[in-house]
């Protein structure tokens, strides 16, 4: 079959030409969406009385052995099929004959492409939201399995106040919600059908747009063609929401490795999700930790490829376009199979209660302490002053704040009474909190119910 636009040309094209042009490589990913696409459009085109309904029928029928062919993994590939459209359009030919032909009236690769790609969109985007609700499912269990079970909370890697592992691995789980939205968003921005826009202007064929679209499974057409064929905000949002899901899965991947080292011992990674060391025999690596944190660079690198391509485009449709899959389906591979090592490591994760425990140190209870004496009456910033001072005797004294006498405390300031033990309780400063998104245990428990809510 020749090229699609080669009439006016009177050279071949150079083979380095066509190896750099042709994208056959990459998108024939799109196949089962540009065949859906066009089966569409030939009965678009008979209803406008563009075909006959007999011309329409043959190909529906080639077209759907076309597809039968790739489901069978018997479609081959020549040498001049650059693109998927070329490829479907060239083996429909040979099935039909010339009616083949007459599939393309009135649309252009332009609106094509932008059909098939806004297909395959939302149908990926449909899978990552099914991997992402399983590591945030992962997630809810665990928090349920240990929602009351007391660990050090951290600012800066420092020493901050008691939590309790439900609530620490919730706070990885909201994130992962608002990235759900995102999806969602770009699930929303990918559902309109620009097919009918041709190559910039719009059909010349009297094609109901409102039908097609319906067909093919969008809520909306687009309004203006110029936009339409050049419209990638979809696919950019899509590559946002894949950054930021990396991002927050590196995040999580990252305390994950500290809490696993001998130095915490807070986690175990089961050994199915774990590997070992070539040299010693000893290693046990968090290496889908590791890589999880590192593929969120990956991710990142995508989106910003995505948006430098198409800064400085002007206005419908150029051939720089052509370098908006690769990223998307990059992305998208990328994810499905981080998702599913996540929510699996998630969900055999070996929590140490004991190894939790012994971490919880005096000083966590610090502002547990001030808070005992702005409940005394003592202006908070002036608390915050009393307890450091407090702190700094320990320190003098080489012990807890917990082993300070009360006279040692009464020194510091007169407030402090026999009551001051009160303060000093694990299971009370976590009980304290018992807000809307507090580490109390009930709190953790109703945040367990609004978190199996939103997934």
């Amino acid at each position: 079959m020749s090229k699609l636009w080669g009439g006016r040309f009177a050279v071949e094209t150079d083979q380095l030409v066509r190896q750099f042009n042709d994208s056959i490589r990459f998108d024939q990913r799109l196949w089962r969406e540009d065949l859906d696409g066009s089966t569409v459009w030939a009965r678009g085109l008979a209803r406008a009385g563009v075909l006959t309904d007999t011309e329409a029928a043959v190909l529906v029928d080639g077209l759907a052995q076309v597809a039968a062919e790739w489901e069978t993994g018997t479609f081959t590939l020549q040498a001049g099929d650059e693109d998927i459209h070329t490829a479907n359009e060239r083996r429909l030919t040979e099935i039909v004959g010339d009616v083949g032909g007459k599939l393309h009236t009135g649309r252009s690769r332009n609106d094509q492409v932008a059909t098939d790609f806004r297909l395959w969109t939302k149908r990926a985007l449909d899978q990552l939201m099914t991997q992402l609700q399983a590591v945030q499912e992962a997630m809810i269990a665990s928090a349920e399995a240990h929602h009351d079970v007391p660990l050090p909370g951290y600012t800066h890697l420092q020493h901050a106040q008691p939590v309790t592992w439900g609530h620490w691995i919730l706070s990885h789980f909201w994130p992962l919600t608002r990235d759900a939205k995102r999806l969602a968003l770009a699930h929303e921005l990918a559902d309109e059908c620009p097919l009918g826009s041709a190559a910039l202007a719009g059909t010349a064929f009297p094609l109901d747009r409102a039908w097609l679209a319906a067909e093919l499974g969008f809520t909306a057409v687009s309004q203006n063609s110029l936009d339409a064929v050049s419209n990638r905000d979809f696919a950019v949002e899509m590559l946002y929401a894949c950054a930021m899901i990396g991002v927050h899965l590196s995040r999580l991947s990252e305390q994950i490795i500290l809490f696993s080292s001998q130095e915490f011992a807070f986690v175990r990674l089961d050994d199915a999700y774990s590997t070992g060391s070539s040299l010693m025999p000893q290693k046990k690596n968090p290496d889908t930790m590791e890589l999880t944190r590192g593929k969120s660079g990956r991710l990142i690198g995508r989106l910003v490829g995505m948006l430098t391509m198409l800064k400085g485009l002007p206005s419908t449709y150029d051939k720089d376009m052509q370098e908006d899959k690769e990223p998307v389906f990059d992305a998208f591979d990328t994810l499905m199979i981080v998702l599913p090592v996540m929510a699996g490591a998630i969900k055999t994760l070996i929590i140490n209660p004991e190894k939790m425990a012994a971490q919880l140190e005096a000083g966590l209870l610090a502002t547990d302490l001030a808070d005992y004496l702005v409940k005394k009456g003592l202006p908070f910033r002036q608390a915050h002053h009393v307890v450091g001072a407090v702190v700094s005797l320990g320190e003098q004294k080489n012990v807890p704040i917990t082993d300070l006498t009360l006279a040692d405390l009464q020194g510091v300031s007169d407030l402090f009474a026999d009551d001051v033990a009160q303060a000093f309780s694990i299971a009370g400063s976590l009980a304290a909190r018992s807000v809307t998104g507090g580490t109390a245990p009930a709190a953790v428990l109703a945040q367990i119910t609004a978190a199996k809510a939103a997934v």
